[in-house]
């Protein structure tokens, strides 16, 4: 019997991915909040810092001996994460937007680990019926109106482009805007607008408003999938 068919039933695990390599970011904070409210919600929280942990985002030829053959062998390194994806029943990334997508050492995450075979490319998928949450930190301030097309990219690649292609039964992106300590916007000819930094009780209320955020979207994620079941 395999690792994760060994776990009590009863006990719901989720995996969080954290991809930043600073342990005293906001990224990282926001990961341990949500790990929090997971834990509290009853879930067995299994905690994946991709940097701390020494991931390799690079794919290479043991990840894919033969990419045609979805029985392939995988690498040892990729089939040791496949197990803790399929351990968990939800998958929650935390991570800082960069170009409107994911850091490089999450993207690599995704490409080495969910691989065809195990992710995608059988007519029952291995990861159907699983849940996910994607926390996604942006500079940008939440009444930019670039933030509206952010949204819409992030939920394109993430939600259609991955998770629901590799058989997930519900994704979720939780944009969390303002998350520099100065506030930031595009004007209508493209250039960045940068404003003073806040600090102080400002500061202090703009990180608790940050944290409520957070909570809404974890609770409301715990409580979609109350519904569901």
């Amino acid at each position: 019997m395999t690792q994760h068919a060994q776990h009590d039933s009863r006990t719901r695990t989720a995996l969080v991915v954290v991809a930043h390599h600073r342990t005293d970011s906001l990224t990282a904070h926001t990961a341990r909040r949500a790990a929090a409210r997971l834990e509290a919600a009853g879930y067995r929280i299994d905690l994946l810092d991709l940097h701390a942990e020494g991931f390799d985002p690079r794919m290479n030829t043991a990840d894919q001996p033969d990419w045609g053959d979805r029985d392939k062998p995988y690498s040892d390194e990729a089939h040791a994460h496949m197990e803790r994806i399929l351990d968990a029943d939800v998958v929650v990334a935390v991570f800082p937007v960069y170009w409107q997508s994911v850091p490089a050492v999450l993207k690599g995450w995704i490409d080495r680990v969910w691989n065809y075979g195990f992710a995608y490319g059988r007519s029952k998928p291995r990861l159907a019926g699983k849940r996910m949450l994607w926390l996604a930190l942006a500079g940008a301030a939440g009444d930019d109106p670039f933030v509206k097309d952010m949204r819409s990219v992030l939920e394109t690649n993430l939600s259609e482009g991955i998770a629901y292609y590799c058989g997930f039964s519900h994704s979720t992106v939780g944009l969390l805007t303002d998350a520099e300590e100065r506030p930031q916007r595009v004007d209508a000819e493209g250039k960045l607008l940068i404003g003073e930094a806040v600090s102080g009780a400002e500061r202090e209320s703009q990180y608790a408003d940050f944290d409520r955020r957070v909570g809404e979207f974890v609770e409301g994620f715990v409580a979609e999938g109350l519904v569901a079941a």
